[in-house]
């Protein structure tokens, strides 16, 4: 309730702004439905039954010019997941530099993918969600600054950010609830576009701690057994996390191909290494375009950091250990058909198939969705 009434606040004060500042408000929306095909599945939040909530989205962004090469933009969504629940996703301030540098300061969009910036703008791209697969770390924005530079290189656009924050706040750690701080997140993006050929490449890196209070009673009998060695080698204790995302897209009008690879890791705990990536094809029929893509994850768990304690733990300490360090094994393959319909020039009607193997469990889990994104 008080990020609502703070959201509101912040609306308000925009449309007070003096008449002299160059105020710009723009917004977009989805409305999506979905359902999964079996009456056990369940992905990407949905079930067997048809639920109008669970991706749908509004937004509104307000940028006002102060003048003098400043300006200010904030962006409040509410997410049909979160009862429609309005919140900031972005609020910062801007400062031109030249005409091709510029810094901005405050809650920023955290840069890991192509369309980190665009991830909720579903009229951005033609999947009815971005891929699940590589998007889904979640950590979608921290509280810093960044530097953008561009640039010509030759034939090619250059585009060059750097970063720097911090951020904090609720996760989901093997199955529960946690509170997390990633200190000191260092980064850089670079792009390179030129005619239907772009490449971009990101690395970020930070401190990361989280409490996790399920997890205490396991971390305290492993320290009373001798073992705080192991503990210190699962905790997340001031760890350095690492992210590694590369992205090509081919885009001849026709025709659209884009991938996307990440690869994840924290030092120093039981977080599995991660390596995620996609492909997409796509095909523009005038308004509409067909695609199909695939995507893969496999988060590999660090067993190796409780065999040497097979044969020694007891019981009641092992199960617990192996259950926490394998809760974070991945190991899936799922692949999408779909097809965008732009049927007005702000709003487009997508369908899409998914169906995700757990190739852990040996289940698979199929989901119907469709729905109509808009910009305004």
């Amino acid at each position: 309730m008080r990020k609502s009434l703070l959201a509101v606040s912040a609306l308000s004060f925009a449309f007070a702004l003096p008449v002299q500042a160059d105020l710009h408000i723009n917004g977009f929306a989805s409305i999506t439905a979905g359902t999964t095909t079996g009456s056990n599945d369940q992905l990407y939040g949905y079930s067997n039954e048809l639920d109008f909530k669970n991706e749908s989205l509004f937004a509104i962004q307000v940028r006002s010019d102060l003048g003098d090469r400043l300006s200010v933009t904030a962006q409040v969504m509410g997410r049909g997941s979160n009862d429609f629940d309005a919140r900031f996703e972005w609020a910062f301030l801007t400062y031109e530099l030249t005409d091709a540098m510029r810094i901005n300061a405050g809650r920023l969009r955290t840069p890991f993918y192509r369309f980190s910036d665009f991830m909720d703008v579903g009229f951005a791209y033609d999947w009815l969600r971005v891929p699940q697969g590589v998007y889904g770390l979640g950590l979608d924005n921290i509280e810093g600054v960044s530097l953008y530079r561009m640039a010509q290189l030759g034939d090619f656009e250059s585009s060059l950010q750097l970063l720097w924050g911090s951020f904090s706040g609720g996760i989901t750690l093997a199955g529960n609830s946690a509170n997390a701080r990633i200190d000191n997140i260092a980064g850089i993006t670079w792009e390179l576009e030129r005619d239907w050929f772009s490449f971009r490449a990101a690395y970020l890196n930070g401190k990361s701690t989280i409490e996790a209070p399920a997890l205490s009673p396991l971390f305290a009998g492993l320290s009373q057994a001798g073992l705080g060695g192991l503990v210190a080698a699962l905790d997340f204790n001031d760890d350095t996390s690492e992210f590694i995302g590369l992205g090509v897209t081919l885009d001849q009008g026709d025709w659209v191909l884009i991938t996307e690879y990440n690869r994840i890791d924290v030092k120093d705990s039981f977080f599995a290494k991660r390596e995620n990536y996609y492909l997409s094809l796509g095909y523009r029929l005038d308004v509409v375009t067909p695609f199909v893509s695939y995507e893969r994850e496999d988060h590999r768990s660090k067993s190796e950091l409780y065999q040497p304690f097979v044969s020694v733990l007891p019981e009641a300490l092992l199960q617990p250990l192996m259950a926490v360090v394998e809760s974070q094994a991945v190991d899936t393959k799922t692949w999408n058909l779909g097809l965008r319909y732009d049927f007005h020039p702000a709003a487009a009607f997508k369908v899409q198939y998914s169906s995700q193997k757990n190739d852990l469990s040996g289940h698979r889990h199929d989901l119907i969705a469709a729905g109509v994104d808009i910009v305004f």
